[in-house]
């Protein structure tokens, strides 16, 4: 099973950013959209694991404790490929944001999970192989309170990608 580690967007949040990508939309010749019920915050990728390792990914998540943080939309811009960009919505890397994502990194690290080593860049993936006259720009920002953290499945059903949270843990509120 894929798994990846998130913040699931709330209603008001995906609303905005469907904004976001209806306007990429209408710039766009052709590209590959988010589905609304998938659009969220990837804060560790996991990769392919088995039930031992989805078992283990539970118990670092268990142990983590973290308190709310506003998760801040920011910014429209692309990551350039050759057969079409990919094109997200920004969020700003803040303290609160990065300190969760790090000490997530560490303690599944600690738990011999093999992790990505690319730096952290925190964006809600809008599009895949996008061609158009799209540009990269500043947007009015907007934020979600972010209480809850969620390990996800991602899964082919049906010929659709569907991302299922199948463990979640909440902030610790002060």
């Amino acid at each position: 099973m894929r798994l990846f580690i998130a913040v699931n967007l709330n209603i008001e949040t995906r609303e905005h950013v469907l904004r976001l990508q209806s306007e990429l939309r209408e710039q766009a010749q052709s590209g590959h959209y988010t589905a609304p019920q998938n659009l969220h915050l990837t804060l560790i990728f996991l990769g392919e694991c088995d039930d031992w390792q989805k078992e283990k990914a539970v118990s670092v998540l268990d142990e983590v404790v973290f308190e709310p943080f506003d998760m801040i939309v920011e910014r429209m811009g692309r990551f350039r490929r050759d057969r079409g960009d990919i094109w997200w919505a920004g969020v700003r890397n803040t303290p609160a944001l990065r300190t969760v994502q790090q000490d997530l990194f560490e303690q599944l690290k600690d738990a011999s999970f093999e992790l990505e080593k690319r730096r952290f860049r925190p964006h809600i993936t809008l599009a895949r192989s996008i061609h158009g006259e799209a540009k990269p720009r500043e947007i009015s920002s907007f934020a979600e309170h972010v209480t809850r953290i969620d390990l996800m499945v991602s899964e082919r059903i049906g010929g659709r990608l569907v991302y299922t949270p199948i463990h979640s843990i909440n902030a610790t509120l002060r």
